[in-house]
């Protein structure tokens, strides 16, 4: 038999962790957000994994500026964002000047 686990509407899936991370990192969460964010890293070792290797990868490659991308590592970053922007419901995708 399977526990079936009811999320309060405050609680943080593994999807929002994910989203939140940057905020995280560069400490521009709310309070609130903060705290659910860093509960849900204590119970979820794939996204507390999932953040340590967000910290390595800010480490190791510093900053990146867009004259450091290929013309096609920029096309695939545009891509890619613009994807996030419709699955956010925003379909302009136009992203500013990307």
């Amino acid at each position: 038999m399977s526990l079936r686990i009811r999320l309060r509407r405050r609680d943080v899936v593994c999807r929002q962790a994910v989203e939140l991370v940057t905020g995280y990192l560069e400490g521009t969460l709310g309070r609130a957000d903060r705290r659910r964010f860093e509960s849900h890293l204590a119970g979820c070792p794939h996204c507390t994994e999932y953040l340590a290797q967000m910290r390595a990868t800010i480490h190791l490659t510093g900053r990146i500026t867009p004259e450091d991308l290929t013309p096609a590592m920029r096309q695939d970053f545009i891509a890619l964002y613009r994807r996030w922007h419709a699955e956010r419901g925003d379909q302009s995708g136009s992203g500013g000047s990307a």
